[in-house]
């Protein structure tokens, strides 16, 4: 999460949609950059509105704009996947080792699914009950993204490529792919809103 406090903005960093890039870009831009642990991070909007907006609406007396990026819904499952891969000793979830992203895939629509696929939801992440992130910016749109930013915060902004997961086989049949997008219904319905 980064903080631009003078141009009362907030970038929620919505895990593996490219948080990692606009952060190293803009971190020396930002007045408050969280960048550890992973929970603060990528803190959603519930609890961007229950404890740091007030915070910050208690300082300034304004409210602050929030941005996020969203990315494809099976692209962004297949980004989780490609990071669960990594040979990590420190990764907890270091279950993949011969898992197949097709196996990944319906381990994550199943809900008593093994917790290796337990990556929650983009919809999660970008709502609260009726609420949303103010401006979502599509991950696959990054232009839209840096115009936006570069007029809101009066630079020039080049994003780098950053924390990228291995090349590896994502593919799925055409009923898997089905399967994915009933059960990523809301998040594909927020995608298409965008």
């Amino acid at each position: 999460m980064l903080i631009f406090w003078e141009r009362r903005l907030v970038f929620l960093a919505t895990p593996k949609a490219g948080s990692t890039a606009v952060e190293t870009a803009l971190e020396a831009l930002a007045n408050v950059a969280v960048q550890r642990p992973a929970e603060l991070k990528h803190a959603d909007l519930r609890t961007y509105r229950r404890h740091i907006e007030p915070w910050l609406h208690s300082v300034t007396g304004e409210k602050f704009t929030t941005i996020a990026l969203m990315r494809e819904p099976i692209g962004w499952l297949r980004s989780w996947y490609r990071f669960r891969l990594r040979d990590d000793d420190e990764d907890p979830n270091h279950a993949m080792i011969g898992l197949s992203f097709a196996d990944f895939a319906q381990a994550y629509a199943n809900p008593q699914g093994p917790d290796v696929a337990r990556v929650g939801a983009q919809a999660d992440f970008l709502t609260a009950e009726t609420d949303r992130v103010d401006c979502i910016f599509r991950y696959e749109d990054m232009d839209a993204f840096t115009h936006f930013l570069e007029d809101r915060l009066d630079c020039a902004l080049s994003l780098p490529r950053v924390n990228v997961p291995p090349a590896v086989d994502v593919s799925l049949t055409s009923e898997q792919e089905s399967l994915l997008r009933q059960v990523m219904a809301r998040d594909f319905a927020l995608y298409d809103s965008l």
